[in-house]
């Protein structure tokens, strides 16, 4: 008897793992240490280094708007291998910089390389092999994202602690490097036809021209309402999440200590795992904006607890609840956009909406710790980081209880730009 081939799929599901937790690890949670370590050691302000991380995200904003070109002119592996060096030099520079606008400099390299291993690139791989199970695929992926901040925000404490910021960062860049880099040279170079099946495993059919529709170009996407909706709500989420993010260790460094204030933040992560497991179990064929409206009223109640709390349970619990919607606000963009648009304009949907993102939340580490500056304490920031979060639960409700561009196209795509089937490849 022959044995089926087991399906790749899931293979490419832990290497996603593997590059998000690096990814994340380091171009998403790790600025919140340097912004710790270098306001220590050097005596820079808070405001100038998150005006830094600002730069750090915007750089990666502008590049993740073009991936799907970048990747399909240099295909998912190469970019990713690219991504894990700019990275690893990245991280180097952050932590050789002798004066504070060398920062501005090493935020353009560790931006490029965090846009090539961000969520974007993560469903990039993740998109071509999954359909059905895309849900549960990118819950075990960005898994990883959550991952990455357990274990990198207190190793990197330690190892700095240990060996002072400049050789933490060369094992760290020289780790993410090898790893990475392996992974995608073995298992990334292929998809799913190099291997005869199509998305889940499920046999190839052949598929005629005139069944292939064109990629409706990023102005017609940008003009529709589920577009506007999606990039909206998210990245007022994400701007509260990485401005709150960016500022756990100096929030909590005065009540925890250094490694307390570490262990608190890996807390957060700890809880966006437990959110996303709760995500694939309970989400089915719920409303998907039904349930990033509530993962981010319940984020609001833990940052207010951040805000106003003092005592230790009462930030452990404000960590917990601020944990339970952080990783579904990478993950609900892109099964939102799966429900809603056609397969073959998702990834440019994903990508435009983490770039946007990007560029929103870049901002938010510069202006949270603006505020700080100005209150000399961190209830007014994280005030506002609550508001957001609130605000973007309600936008996200919007675009519930109407057709989606999907839906019309099929029935024949007679809204915000969308062609129809027939008109398309004319």
């Amino acid at each position: 008897m022959i044995r089926a081939a087991r399906f790749q799929g899931w293979s490419v599901v832990w290497v996603a793992f593997t590059v998000a937790a690096f990814g994340f690890g380091i171009g998403f949670y790790g600025p919140a240490v340097f912004l710790q370590t270098l306001h220590t050691t050097q005596g820079w302000s808070i405001a100038t280094i998150s005006t830094a991380i600002t730069v750090h995200f915007l750089v990666g904003a502008a590049i993740v708007t073009y991936l799907p070109e970048v990747h399909r002119v240099l295909g998912i592996a190469d970019a990713t291998i690219l991504g894990a060096l700019l990275s690893s030099i990245g991280i180097l520079g952050w932590s050789s910089a002798a004066l504070p606008w060398h920062l501005f400099l090493v935020a353009i390299v560790s931006g490029s390389g965090w846009a090539l291993t961000s969520g974007a690139a993560i469903n990039a791989m993740i998109a071509p092999w999954f359909d059905r199970d895309r849900p549960k695929a990118l819950g075990h992926a960005f898994n990883g994202a959550s991952v990455g901040g357990v274990i990198f925000t207190p190793l990197l404490v330690w190892l700095i602690a240990q060996l002072g910021f400049p050789s933490a960062a060369i094992a760290v860049g020289i780790a993410m490097l090898v790893v990475v880099g392996t992974l995608a040279h073995l298992y990334l170079r292929r998809g799913p036809a190099d291997f005869g099946v199509a998305a889940d495993g499920n046999a190839m059919a052949a598929a005629a021209c005139h069944d292939c529709p064109e990629r409706l170009s990023r102005t017609a996407l940008l003009k529709t309402k589920e577009f506007a909706t999606i990039s909206a709500a998210f990245a007022l989420a994400l701007f509260a999440q990485v401005g709150v993010l960016a500022h756990l260790l100096s929030r909590f460094s005065p009540e925890l200590g250094p490694r307390g204030a570490a262990a608190a933040v890996s807390l957060t992560t700890i809880s966006a795992v437990v959110g996303r497991m709760l995500l694939g179990w309970l989400l089915g064929e719920h409303e998907r904006r039904h349930a990033a409206a509530a993962f981010l009223l319940v984020q609001s109640v833990g940052v207010g607890l951040l805000c106003v709390g003092s005592a230790v349970p009462a930030l452990l619990v404000g960590c917990m609840l601020f944990g339970l919607g952080f990783g579904n606000a990478v993950t609900l963009p892109a099964l939102i956009a799966q429900k809603e648009f056609r397969p073959v304009d998702v990834a440019t949907v994903v990508a435009l909406v983490v770039a946007i993102n990007q560029a929103v939340f870049a901002l938010s580490p510069a202006i949270l710790g603006g505020l700080r500056q100005i209150s000399a304490s961190y209830v007014l920031p994280f005030s506002v980081a609550g508001v957001v979060q609130v605000v973007a639960a309600f936008v996200v409700l919007i675009g519930t209880g109407r057709p989606t561009a999907l839906q019309r196209e099929i029935s024949g795509g007679k809204d915000q730009g969308l062609p129809s089937r027939s008109s398309e490849g004319r």
